[in-house]
């Protein structure tokens, strides 16, 4: 088998990526004071930027203020200074590779005891059974707070290439607010935004139409979406298929697949479906059915690990490969694979039966493995889920005050003022 791994891959609107290994978004939570870029995330992605991928997609930043999925968030809208962002793109960009910033509202996946609004397409909340409370009980939004909500993803787009970004990604997977208005569990509406998939699609549709009308023919616009929600009734395949071909029209680059939700957390490794669970490339077979028909080229995420497992997806026609957790225990897998070599550590396995919980140990590790890299350590991947659990609770803990006490200060007007007891 012929591998294109390392091969470049030219895009629509003239990008050329040097090829074809992603650095996935992961949300980093690593904000520094006044929810900007601080020096841990900038020394992270230059250490990231040296390890052979073509491209890097930032953790996701939050086109609105009051609405952030955890306190450690990154901010960009219209009021956000734009320096540290610049110099995020800068180091992101010091190995030669581009960098994309994935852009995002949580909707109604907002913490409980965060300040700020909670939104969704239909006030249906976060079902998590006994963790349910843990999130804010979201509102419906109105029509005025959609179409406001479209114009903050168009104003960070721009104001992203302004700081240097060479694209960016539209956040519609992983059950935040763009993949709520997608589900017909969530989206319960009977107006222009709810019933047939046309109209779940319009956000999202609308939404990158802004984007592509403020930033240059040449800035890249990429969309991540679920492969499948995972859950019954939900979001699946077909639908992915007939979202694609709606994106197609309006200059898309790539599609990044995936799948999950807070709700069924297939994207770390622990969906409801149990087809995906013990193997690599999580979504493979999804996105092999996905792309016989796609017009747009096709990136695929989830448990990548191994080069074999890499060129297996190539060859499968999918055109960009994405890693996440493998470049957060190896941040120089790229390169090894160039010189022949795999990987030579992984995570330690969560296997708790409690999946909300063992999700969130997941992540927690995967961000234990990001802090000892900002900081100029190796990684530590045998770190204990509790341990790492624990101490990110602590650090968020600390960003929560952080964020309560600029809020109010920053954005005058927003609703800081949300009870933390809400559910």
């Amino acid at each position: 088998m012929t591998s294109e791994l390392f091969s470049p891959l030219a895009l629509r609107s003239g990008q050329v990526l040097g090829n074809r290994i992603a650095k996935a978004a992961m949300e980093e939570n690593m904000a520094g004071p006044g929810q900007v870029p601080g020096a841990g995330l900038i020394a992270l992605y230059r250490r990231w930027a040296t390890g052979g991928a073509g491209l890097l997609i930032t953790g996701n930043v939050m086109v609105h203020a009051e609405a952030l999925t955890g306190p450690g968030g990154v901010v960009l809208d219209e009021a956000a200074p734009l320096e540290p962002f610049a110099a995020w793109a800068e180091a992101a960009k010091s190995g030669g590779g581009a960098v994309w910033m994935q852009i995002n509202h949580p909707g109604r996946q907002v913490r409980a005891d965060m300040p700020g609004v909670v939104w969704g397409p239909s006030d249906v909340g976060v079902d998590l059974g006994r963790h349910s409370n843990r999130f804010g009980r979201p509102s419906a939004m109105t029509p005025e707070q959609i179409e406001a909500t479209v114009a903050r993803f168009a104003a960070t787009a721009r104001r992203a290439e302004e700081a240097g970004f060479d694209g960016v990604e539209v956040h519609a997977a992983h059950g935040y607010l763009l993949s709520q208005f997608l589900s017909p569990l969530v989206n319960r509406r009977t107006d222009a935004w709810g019933g047939p998939l046309e109209n779940r699609a319009r956000m999202l549709l609308d939404v990158v139409a802004a984007v592509r009308a403020v930033v240059s023919p040449s800035f890249a616009v990429a969309v991540k979406l679920n492969s499948a929600d995972f859950q019954r009734g939900g979001f699946g395949v077909d639908d992915a298929r007939r979202v694609i071909a709606m994106l197609e029209p309006l200059d898309v680059d790539l599609v990044e697949l995936s799948g999950g939700s807070y709700e069924s957390p297939a994207m770390t490794g622990r969906p409801a479906d149990a087809r995906t669970r013990a193997r690599e490339a999580y979504f493979l077979d999804l996105a092999t059915d996905l792309v016989t028909t796609s017009p747009l080229p096709l990136m695929l995420t989830g448990g990548i690990t191994r080069r074999d497992t890499a060129d297996r997806v190539l060859a499968g026609g999918v055109a960009l490969i994405g890693m996440g957790t493998a470049l957060a225990v190896t941040p120089g897998l790229p390169e090894r694979w160039r010189d022949g070599r795999e990987a030579d550590r992984q995570l330690r396995p969560v296997t708790w039966t409690d999946k909300s919980l063992a999700s969130a140990a997941s992540m927690a590790q995967v961000r234990h493995q990001m802090r000892r890299i900002a900081q100029g350590n190796d990684p530590r991947p045998r770190t204990h889920p509790v341990r790492a659990l624990l101490s990110e609770l602590l650090l968020q803990r600390q960003a929560l005050r952080r964020y309560r006490a600029w809020l109010p200060a920053a954005r005058p007007g927003a609703g800081a003022s949300r009870p933390v007891t809400e559910s």
